[in-house]
């Protein structure tokens, strides 16, 4: 696995795949701001009008609410005072909460579309990265990567990204009006300050890597569930329930202790951090109360110091809260990161011709799978336009490392492929596959119909098109005879089609694209001889002949090519007809013999000098 982004790298990426989405964040920032100003400003005017009213004097009323006073209720007017203080007051905190829905509303919009914005990203990129990336990923690990930890992306985008703001205004607007009407007692507001976020840093750090660890476990949990759920079959067949059972437990329980780990840090914090904002509050309380007592401190301002004191004192409180979540974002976008930072298919120069001839050269090619042993070596082959090549040889020779090195699933080590004098390498992928109908060993079907999985390659195809294709794979008897023909929904995988059915059905879908190379990596291994024998033969009556190459490991599939290539330990050892190699002793002879062949090939031998 590649090396996570540090820290800064993070943020630095989180802030690019925001974009398009910063102007609501900017609006629910300034929203969330006046709503904390105002919800500070009724404090402030609670003050004067205790003050006001336990003082009996206006030196320190508000003159606007003094004139308000004086108009509604000139007779009363310390009352009226009061009354006039009190609706203003509602009146603010409604404004308040209606800036605190639109900042909720705006930041909703944009968290949403920051990780719809987001999903699209991985799933973009993670369809468009190189073959090796999968090689050693385990897909619940990706799935989680995609989804729960978006949604932790999410969250905190939604709920605490402007939470910085709301503290640095509570900080820089309450520390001034509190030193402006008593600075021994703000020492008392803030003292234990310093002692909350100094915590909350520490806690932050330690819980970071807590929620990595059951992140990573969950990860864990989820590829476990999602291998047994694609292999449930294997599972019942082998009654190995108990065991994948046992080993879903322990995942589990692993998943479970780290969760668990993780809570009970979390529990102890937050009851310590609440006992000391509750010693903080209590501080300014029980000062503010002596110095009241001394004459020092009016009521009005006693009870400012208390109600901005704890608003502050708990909205750090909640920053801390925040930072904790930041961490556990952090280790989300770093796990995120790694799939945006995923080594992708080069974007290429797409050649004007739009089909090829389908002219073949490997020249020198060498392959090695991460740096180990080269799986095919000093490869030089020529295939030419509407030849049919067969690839044969032992399990491990080369032979599907061959056809992928043709698709470019794989960087070649040397050498270079040609098609039609281009060289592969150095021209758009796309197009490149395009040029190749290619039905690999282990046919994927979607869990979508029939028709669905067949028009994969070519969208647009009619009908007709389908229906040749079918034909020629010996499927469409077997799709009339599905309850919704070629609408029949599939199972995930094909799980309710038999292994031939499948290898037939990827075969139409090659078929279908008229594709000018058609690659059949063993492909008839789920058919019997005789159904083999029709398939072959009604794939060497095409109307267009394309390319051909065929990977088999029974030679009966392979028998009427044009040229036979035999492999060995990733070497070419044999090239010929059957007719050819068969003669000679060698690898393909033995092969033959191997199969029990022999004497099938003598039958075929003397029919064909019998008939001329």
């Amino acid at each position: 696995m590649a090396n996570t982004p540090t820290s800064k790298s993070s943020y630095r990426n989180l802030w690019s795949i925001t974009r398009g989405h910063r102007t609501l964040y900017v609006l629910a920032t300034l929203c969330s701001t006046l709503a904390i100003a105002g919800l500070m400003a009724v404090p402030v005017i609670a003050m004067y009008a205790i003050d006001v009213v336990e003082n009996q004097d206006f030196g320190a009323a508000n003159k606007f609410l003094l004139q308000l006073a004086n108009y509604f209720g000139a007779a009363t007017p310390f009352a009226s005072y009061l009354v006039i203080s009190a609706i203003i007051g509602v009146i603010v905190t409604t404004l308040a909460s209606v800036l605190q829905f639109l900042r909720g509303r705006l930041s909703a919009v944009a968290s949403e579309g920051f990780a719809k914005q987001l999903r699209e990203s991985l799933y973009d990129r993670t369809n468009h990265a190189q073959a090796k990336f999968f090689d050693h990923e385990e897909v619940g690990d990706l799935v989680q990567r995609c989804t729960s930890d978006v949604e932790t992306l999410r969250q905190f985008m939604h709920n605490d990204v402007d939470a910085l703001a709301r503290a640095l205004l509570l900080v820089f607007v309450m520390v001034p009006i509190l030193l402006w009407r008593h600075p021994t007692l703000t020492f008392y507001s803030v003292m234990l300050l310093p002692i909350i976020v100094a915590g909350g840093i520490v806690f932050f750090r330690f819980v970071a890597k807590l929620f990595r660890a059951a992140d990573e476990a969950e990860g864990k949990l989820t590829a476990v569930l999602q291998e047994n759920l694609t292999g449930v079959r294997v599972v019942q067949a082998f009654a190995r329930e108990e065991f994948e059972y046992k080993r879903f437990d322990r995942e589990n329980q692993n998943f479970r202790d780290k969760y668990i780990r993780m809570t009970n840090y979390e529990s102890w914090y937050w009851g310590i951090s609440d006992f000391v904002c509750t010693v903080q509050i209590s501080i300014v309380t029980i000062g503010g109360g002596y110095l009241l007592a001394q004459g020092q401190l009016s009521t009005g301002e006693l009870l400012l110091f208390v109600t901005l004191a704890s608003i502050v004192v708990w909205r750090i409180r909640q920053l801390i809260d925040v930072v904790e979540r930041a961490g556990k974002t952090l280790v989300s976008l770093e796990r995120v990161q790694y799939l945006l930072n995923a080594e992708q298919e080069p974007v290429q120069e797409r050649p004007k011709d739009l089909r090829t001839r389908g002219r073949i050269v490997f020249s020198n090619v060498s392959l090695a799978y991460n740096d180990t042993a080269e799986h095919i070596k000093n490869i030089d082959l020529t295939i030419e336009p509407g030849e049919k090549i067969g690839l044969v040889g032992p399990p491990g020779s080369g032979k599907s490392t061959l056809i992928r090195a043709l698709l470019r699933f794989y960087p070649i080590k040397s050498g270079s492929i040609l098609l039609d004098g281009k060289d592969i390498h150095s021209i758009d992928v796309d197009w490149l596959r395009q040029q190749l109908a290619c039905v690999l060993q282990e046919p994927f079907l979607f869990s979508r119909t029939v028709r669905e999985n067949l028009l994969l390659g070519k969208r647009d195809a009619v009908e007709q098109e389908l229906v040749d294709a079918t034909r020629k794979s010996l499927m469409h008897e077997t799709i009339t005879g599905f309850p919704n023909g070629y609408d029949t929904r599939i199972g995930e995988r094909g799980v309710n089609l038999s292994g031939g059915q499948r290898q037939r059905l990827a075969l139409a879908r090659a078929l279908v694209t008229k594709a000018p190379v058609l690659i059949l990596d063993d492909v008839l291994s789920g058919v019997d001889t005789h159904t083999e024998n029709e398939i072959l033969a009604n794939l060497a009556n095409k109307e267009h002949q394309p390319t051909t190459i065929i990977v088999a490991h029974r030679l009966t599939t392979i028998r009427n090519v044009d040229r036979i290539v035999v492999m060995e330990q990733g070497r070419i050892v044999q090239v010929g007809s059957h007719a050819q190699l068969f003669a000679e002793p060698g690898p393909y002879r033995e092969l033959c013999d191997i199969q029990g062949l022999l004497d099938e090939s003598i039958q075929y031998e003397t029919e064909l000098a019998a008939n001329g």
